[in-house]
């Protein structure tokens, strides 16, 4: 990244900043940390405060009007402040804030999903407010969730796409004003029950939980309306005693039989336990090629995504306040 000038509010001579994210993505649930950078500018400034908001591009429905696309904000951090900067002083801010458990995974192995995270830096000097600083968010998948991705790899079914979508699932203890849906395609055997599988992670700190529909034809979940399937493992992966392959293969046949007896609305919900054979250590980590294809076929490569944090969200238009701590 590089510096960038806060202009406008801010006025011409201001203060630089930049922030610059550790290597590595981070996890749901876990840590995100670096610095920022700002360095002051042509007089002394009052800083009032450095804060950190996470950002993700989301899917909207709008009735009649089709869907659209919107920025939501979903995480707040204030960093620094106050303080007040000589000018052309340098100074560093390191900071390490938690990510909530439902932040969406944008990788897998290192291969882009197509999901769009940023953190954007907000700088607040004498009263005025400026966002500008944009950094691209990578988030890769917790255990659990890495070893069911990949049973569904092993047992033949295909990534499709990726998204976010506005709104919540009902019957859940869902957080955020949005969820991530994945979309996966059948193996032949199932090919004849259901289109696709579409695939929610909902994590929490003991336990993820994983909501299954098949063949959905209604937009997004809306308030008040159960999932169809839901299943909770927890967050060990592939650490744990459990033969991945045969649970989730457990949970595509309960979703096939259930959308034949009850229709694709039918409400189903499951708590599954630790039951299931040790799975070897080979192939317990072996998550690589045995799992889900994606990159290009989510529609990006990873500087194509890079690029659409920027072109995304420069001149995003959400409430600054909304999600702010007190």
């Amino acid at each position: 990244m590089v510096f960038k000038r806060l202009p406008g509010s801010l006025g011409v001579g201001g203060p630089t900043v930049d922030t610059v994210l550790d290597p590595g993505a981070a996890r749901p649930g876990g840590a995100l940390s670096g610095r920022v950078v700002l360095v002051g500018g042509t007089a002394d400034h009052d800083v009032e405060h450095i804060a950190l908001e996470l950002v993700a591009r989301v899917e909207t429905e709008h009735g009649e009007h089709g869907e659209g696309e919107g920025v939501v904000a979903f995480g707040r951090h204030t960093v620094a402040g106050p303080f007040r900067p000589a000018a052309g002083a340098r100074h560093e801010v390191p900071f390490s804030v938690p990510l909530p458990w439902e932040t969406p995974v944008t990788e897998l192995h290192g291969q882009p999903l197509g999901i769009v995270l940023g953190v954007r830096t907000e700088l607040a000097v004498a009263g005025a407010r400026d966002q500008g600083d944009l950094d691209p968010l990578t988030v890769a998948p917790l255990p659990a969730q890495e070893a069911v991705l990949k049973a569904f790899g092993q047992l033949g079914f295909g990534f499709r796409s990726a998204d976010l979508e506005y709104g919540r699932i009902g019957g859940t203890g869902q957080q955020l004003p949005f969820y991530q849906e994945i979309e996966l395609t059948p193996p032949e055997r199932y090919a004849h029950q259901v289109n696709e599988i579409e695939l929610t992670f909902l994590a929490v700190p003991g336990a993820l939980e994983v909501v299954l529909e098949a063949d959905k034809r209604g937009g997004p979940f809306a308030d008040g309306h159960d999932a169809l399937s839901r299943f909770t493992v927890p967050h060990e992966g592939p650490a744990g005693p459990q033969d991945w392959n045969a649970l989730v293969e457990g949970w595509v046949q309960e979703l096939v039989e259930h959308r034949a007896s009850y229709g694709s609305h039918a409400v189903y919900g499951h708590e599954s336990g630790l039951a299931g054979g040790a799975l070897g250590t080979g192939a317990a980590v072996a998550a690589g090629a045995a799992g889900l294809a994606v990159g290009v076929a989510g529609g990006m490569v990873a500087a194509e995504v890079v690029d659409e944090v920027g072109d995304f969200f420069e001149g995003g238009d959400e409430d600054e306040d909304e999600g702010e701590e007190g």
